[in-house]
């Protein structure tokens, strides 16, 4: 289309990704992954400093003329635990209500606008209120649990954008390296928090919070939404006559319950929110079960969490490139899926090395990772560009929005659930109950994987049937 990235490079990429990029394609690219490692990075933050804050909240410092903000470490947690399901339930509810209206407005205006309120909210509840020491449970529920809401603007816009630019055939290569964003944003954050909570858990808000402002800043002016968006102004740079108005803008949107009947999307959602449950309880616990399960200081703790995120990376970038070379990404998913039980049964009898437990969390996070990576971003890509559509409609982000806000749902049950668990049962009784999730994860999308192989027998006889040499043998 424009401004095409140099011949010898380009051949390279198309080669890998099966279609040519421009710098409009490389600049969103870089862009939606980086927003995206941002977002994550704020939401991990508070999941790596728990241990500080459950000390800070029960010692006097957090009320020097009375009674600490909890009067033990168990009522901290609990709380904790009430955040996080605070949080996911309006991620949840803000991800169906953003998922539409990316489809219907400016996708780039929204994000910036979230970003921006994101780190707002995250830097109030974890810098200024250590700083000015203002210690509230209502104020910390009410910035943790609006910033769900912010953060909800973050992934169906920015698989909406993506979606936009980059086609069908270089979606799994390409959605599959981009979507290891989230994972990037996780180590990202446990980096810094392990640098420097010994110093104040308050810091890691503060620099992971600066800079998600700032790029909110940077994006609102230099993200391109979709080629619709820049198609008349690089047509009159290149000196070419306008398109008509109508060829240049975005197809009408799909309405949100039409777009949870199209074919895959319940399944995939349902799946989703068993999966999501299990890699967010990784996400918003691991730290602290390293911590106070396996002893780990905070700062180790926070460095071998990484590890898990190091798979996940991995295991996307392999399953996206693969699922381009197969006729069905389900089959993909659903192997890994059932193996990854396997894994979860290993990882919940591992010693107390750092060694054996990096390895286990590499591998545990291979097989959770890569297909919650696979599901959130390829599979999501496929149904919101749904051949059924015909090109008719838009639904890409209304159908992540649905499928991200299943998952999260579950997310919000696990995170209500975990401590209670861990209380009534122990940590071991928290793995056994992922391996159950996964189990059902798979299931769920079981029915999706008959259909497609029925479909592929019937294309592999209509084939056959249509073949010249075939025909003049049956004859």
């Amino acid at each position: 289309m424009t401004d095409e990235i140099p011949t010898r490079k380009q051949s390279f990429v198309t080669r890998i990704t099966g279609q040519k990029w421009t710098r409009y394609h490389v600049r969103v690219f870089i862009h939606t992954f980086i927003i995206y490692v941002l977002f994550h990075a704020a939401r991990k933050t508070l999941s790596t400093v728990k241990p500080s804050l459950i000390n800070v909240w029960t010692s006097n410092t957090s009320n020097p003329n009375g009674p600490p903000l909890f009067e033990s470490k168990q009522s901290a947690a609990k709380f904790l635990g009430a955040l996080d399901t605070g949080f996911m339930i309006t991620y949840a509810i803000g991800l169906y209500i953003c998922g539409y209206l990316g489809d219907h407005y400016n996708p780039r205006r929204i994000l910036a606008l979230g970003m921006a309120l994101s780190a707002i909210s995250v830097f109030t509840f974890g810098f200024v209120t250590e700083t000015f020491h203002i210690y509230s449970a209502p104020l910390y529920a009410i910035l943790w649990i609006s910033n769900g809401f912010f953060q909800s603007v973050g992934w169906p816009l920015v698989v909406c954008i993506m979606g936009s630019w980059f086609g069908k055939t270089a979606r799994g290569t390409v959605i599959g390296a981009w979507s290891t964003n989230a994972s990037v944003g996780n180590i990202l954050a446990t980096l810094i928090a392990s640098w420097t909570v010994n110093i104040g858990y308050q810091w890691p808000f503060l620099i992971i919070c600066s800079a998600l402002f700032f790029y909110s800043i940077l994006i609102f002016f230099h993200l391109p939404s979709a080629p619709w968006e820049v198609e008349m102004e690089v047509r009159e740079e290149e000196g070419k006559e306008p398109m008509k108005r109508n060829d240049s803008e975005r197809p009408p949107p799909l309405g949100f319950f039409r777009a949870w009947l199209l074919p895959g999307v319940i399944a995939f959602a349902i799946s989703y929110l068993c999966l999501k449950l299990v890699n967010d309880g990784f996400f918003f616990w691991l730290p602290f079960y390293l911590h106070n399960g396996l002893h780990w200081p905070e700062s180790t703790a926070d460095g071998l969490a990484a590890w898990y995120d190091v798979g996940g990376i991995i295991s996307s970038i392999i399953a996206g490139a693969l699922s381009d070379r197969m006729k069905s990404r389900t089959a993909i998913v659903f192997t890994m899926l059932l193996l990854s039980t396997g894994t979860l049964l290993a990882y919940a009898h591992s010693p107390e090395s750092y060694y054996w437990n990096a390895f286990l969390l590499l591998i545990v996070g291979f097989f959770i990772g890569g297909p919650l990576n696979m599901i959130a971003g390829c599979i999501t890509s496929d149904l919101g560009k749904s051949e059924v559509l015909r090109g008719n409609a838009e639904a890409l982000a209304t159908v992540t929005g649905i499928i991200d806000g299943t998952g999260s749902v579950g997310s919000a049950i696990g995170q209500w659930l975990i401590p209670l668990v861990r209380n009534w049962f122990g940590w071991d009784a928290i793995f056994y109950g992922f391996m159950i999730m996964v189990v059902l994860s798979a299931l769920c999308i079981s029915p999706v994987l008959w259909r497609e192989r029925k479909e592929n027998k019937h294309q592999k006889v209509s084939q056959k049937t249509n073949d010249p040499v075939n025909r003049m043998e049956m004859s």
